[in-house]
């Protein structure tokens, strides 16, 4: 580029002769770029704030503030030739310090990568760490995954130094990109330099391994620090591999390193208390749950929301409703300020007891507390006012309220309006939301489609409902076996077996395995076309194929022999039942007392009546008036008890 040249007359100059330089020139004005150069006393006042990387401007407190002339140039002219002129005319030397505090500046990333190539190009000048750290932040920062991984490679392949502190940097930003197996590579090819990793990067290993759903791995890792001889496990490590034997399922694993932590001293922290409750609440080890809230009180260990959060939901688990509120009465005077999910959750377990008056109290009081009800929520109170069952109106208005939020109900939220339709007899409506459904794009879901199909067999609609199956069968390829157990059912009902069998058949051909719902479909209408000994067969083959019977697969057999095996047979099974790990129910026991007293069997059935209490089953009003209907049929029968 021609030398600039100065003149002792006034004359118009042109600052830079590039040609492609000349419209950049016109739109900032001649008299601009020449202030450029003059000298001031201070930063101006446009360049006093301009935006600088903070996590950089974090990493070198003592960093020089570039001349602010400078810095213009490089955002107006990008990096090329103009201003690589402008760094020799202010006299600035190409160092490291320099080379980061271009990178901290905010230009675009481009900009950036060309100058740190044109730097390394520099005679007498090579980049350490430190410079490529700072353009690999800039890379992440920018999204640019891609070139921050080829930048890693470059400074490996470079031999530049990688201390253990870059590395686990280098880790976490190659983890948050999704880049597991090149973090694990590049943390094995360091290793192997001599690089010596210490607690912190061995955490930044593991913890990356957790984020991206990998706990099989961690153990592994643990094993292999503790093998370093130098490095040693400190709290963050245990947090991590508990959280990972958590996730696998791995319960005493888990406590033994809880213990191990205390043994060497460290003092166990809120998430690792919180681990350990989810630990124990899921085995239904309640009171050992409960041991570790007063462990952590008087270790002084203050609980976080994530904690009680843990400690409601295992308390509602456990069915100890009243104890999960007062957790929540208490966490409020405490001063512990509720999340969305903790509340989703008490207002859930609120719901399942019944308490809706309660639950909608919790409800009421999110805007005390500026917790903003989601889509999660809504559901959770639509489902406990229909399931209590509460005036329909009310859920239709909170979902109503929903949409006026701003909150765009899921295809969920659809479902449980839809169930709560049919529960409440409201087919026609359900059909409507069914439509409404698919009008908002939502795909198929064979929950709603299940609830609306069993209303209408109920109804005995069974053509209504063998269309709408049809309809999803269509629309959503292959139906779940609970739907196709609910089209059985109907099948069975209205006599026709045939079509219910060639269903049945049907969910194996579409690669799905027929669950306990579908055979107890197919029993159920084998049973009531008299095939007792088909579908004890049935049974059988249920067994064989991996599918355990429940109670009502044998309660189902059983009324089937009740009606029309006779009351041995019926008797035989029961006694099997009593034998095995399926119990009889106040149901089993009140299919054998009617069956018995029809066949006259008093002494039998007052056996069993007895039998029955000591059990804490009672009989039923069906039973009974079935007892009073064959002591009535026998009175009649008897000419002793015949009136004269």
């Amino acid at each position: 580029m021609p030398k600039m040249k100065l003149h002792s007359t006034p004359l118009q100059r042109s600052i830079f002769t590039m040609p492609f330089l000349s419209d950049r020139i016109k739109q900032t004005g001649e008299n601009e770029i020449v202030q450029m150069f003059r000298l001031s006393s201070g930063p101006r006042e446009d360049t006093k704030k301009l935006p600088v990387n903070q996590r950089t401007s974090r990493k070198n407190n003592s960093a020089r503030i570039l001349d602010e002339r400078f810095i213009r140039i490089l955002k107006i002219f990008k990096w090329g030739p103009d201003a690589e002129k402008a760094l020799e005319v202010l006299k600035l030397r190409v160092d490291h310090r320099l080379v980061r505090e271009v990178l901290n500046i905010d230009v675009d990333v481009n900009v950036k990568m060309r100058f740190f190539k044109w730097a390394g190009k520099r005679r007498n000048f090579e980049h350490d760490s430190t410079t490529y750290m700072a353009l690999i932040y800039c890379l992440a920062d920018s999204g640019m995954f891609g070139d921050m991984w080829k930048m890693i490679q470059e400074m490996v392949r470079q031999s530049v130094v990688i201390d253990p502190k870059d590395l686990s940097e280098i880790v976490k930003l190659l983890g948050k990109s999704k880049m597991v197996n090149k973090a694990l590579s590049l943390f094995y090819q360091v290793k192997g330099r001599k690089c010596k990793p210490t607690a912190s990067t061995y955490n930044s290993i593991i913890l990356m391994l957790m984020q991206e759903n990998h706990p099989d791995k961690v153990y592994d890792l643990y094993s292999e620090m503790c093998n370093e001889g130098n490095c040693f496990p400190d709290t963050i490590t245990y947090s991590a591999l508990m959280s990972a034997f958590a996730k696998l399922g791995h319960d005493q694993p888990a406590i033994r390193l809880f213990d191990e932590m205390k043994e060497n001293g460290f003092h166990p922290n809120a998430k690792i208390y919180t681990t350990l409750l989810g630990i124990h609440f899921k085995a239904g080890r309640v009171e050992k749950a409960l041991d570790l809230v007063t462990e952590m009180k008087d270790r002084n260990c203050a609980p976080t929301v994530y904690t009680y959060t843990e400690l409601i939901k295992g308390l509602g688990k456990a069915g100890k409703v009243k104890e999960a509120y007062g957790v929540y009465v208490n966490m409020l005077k405490q001063g512990c300020k509720p999340d969305v999910v903790l509340i989703n959750n008490v207002i859930n377990i609120l719901g399942r007891a019944g308490l809706v008056a309660d639950a909608k109290k919790v409800f009421e009081e999110m805007k005390l507390y500026h917790c903003e009800p989601n889509v999660v929520t809504y559901n959770t109170m639509i489902k406990a006012l229909f399931d209590t069952k509460t005036s329909s109106y009310e859920a239709f208005l909170l979902f109503e309220k929903m949409k006026e939020k701003g909150i765009v109900p899921s295809s969920f939220t659809y479902s449980i309006l839809i169930d709560g339709c049919c529960k409440t007899n409201k087919v026609e409506k359900a059909l409507l939301l069914l439509e409404e459904m698919d009008e908002k794009g939502f795909p198929p879901c064979p929950a709603a489609y299940c609830s609306i199909i069993n209303t209408l067999g109920k109804a005995k609609r069974y053509e209504a409902a063998n269309e709408l199956f049809q309809e999803l069968r269509e629309n959503y390829g292959s139906s779940s076996s609970r739907v196709y157990a609910v089209m059985i059912k109907n099948l069975g009902k209205c006599g026709r077996l045939d079509e219910a069998k060639d269903l049945f058949n049907e969910i194996k051909k579409t690669g799905s395995v027929p669950d306990v719902y579908a055979y107890n479909a197919l029993l159920s209408g084998m049973v009531r076309g008299g095939l007792i000994d088909e579908a004890y067969s049935l049974m059988r083959d249920m067994e064989e194929n991996g599918c355990v019977a429940d109670i009502n697969s044998h309660n189902i057999i059983l009324n089937g022999l009740a009606k029309c095996g006779g009351p041995q047979r019926a008797m035989v099974m029961f006694e099997k039942m009593k034998r095995s790990q399926i119990k009889p129910d106040a149901v089993t026991y009140n299919t054998l007392l009617g069956c018995l007293s029809h066949a006259g069997m008093f002494d039998e059935a007052a056996k069993l009546m007895r039998e029955m209490r000591s059990c804490g089953f009672e009989y039923d009003a069906i039973t009974y008036s079935s007892i009073l209907d064959a002591v009535g049929k026998i009175d009649d029968e008897d000419p002793t008890h015949q009136a004269t």
